[in-house]
């Protein structure tokens, strides 16, 4: 079964406190010592912190990429295409992450900059309907989103609107 290592930075956000970087590096140390390593591991980020947050990803680019075949840079809020363009490849996608006003109004954009570049383009907290079509259509190739496991009535909805084609988008895998 395919799985996703995620950083924690949306629930520190949430919170309101700093990223544990102590904690996120107990966690890959415990992740290197697993039997089966995740498809993918998204890098350390600062939701909404722009250069910083990029800063703070690629001092654990190195390591991640020695745990998992890819690695995802969350897009934050102010950080643009020409900031990822030399970054991004093969075993270096894009996470796109942010304030949810920025993500939705750039949702489409950073698609066309993955297809583009032939990456992997991942959109974090996909909760509605509404937001897996938009997410299908920016051609994602995975989403991710808690609303399942917390409120189970939405389940059936989430995977019909997961099986939903868009006519210009690749096929979609949700992360459960």
């Amino acid at each position: 079964m395919p799985f996703a290592a995620d950083n924690g930075a949306w629930a520190d956000y949430q919170a309101k406190r700093d990223f544990d970087e102590d904690a996120y590096d107990r966690f890959l140390d415990w992740l290197a010592a697993q039997l089966t390593l995740p498809d993918f591991i998204v890098l350390p980020d600062i939701v909404a912190g722009g250069q910083a947050s990029l800063d703070l990803s690629m001092r654990y680019l190195n390591r991640c990429l020695s745990l998992a075949p890819l690695v995802l840079i969350a897009v934050q809020d102010g950080m643009e295409h020409q900031h990822l363009e030399p970054l991004v490849g093969p075993n270096v996608g894009i996470f796109l992450g942010g304030s949810t006003e920025w993500k939705i109004a750039r949702m489409q954009d950073w698609g066309a900059f993955c297809a583009a570049l032939e990456v992997y383009y991942h959109v974090a907290r996909v909760n509605t309907r509404r937001r897996m079509y938009q997410a299908i259509a920016a051609g994602a190739h995975s989403i991710d989103g808690s609303s399942c496991s917390r409120y189970a009535v939405t389940m059936e909805r989430l995977d019909h609107a997961s099986r939903h084609r868009d006519l210009f988008a690749p096929r979609l895998t949700y992360l459960r």
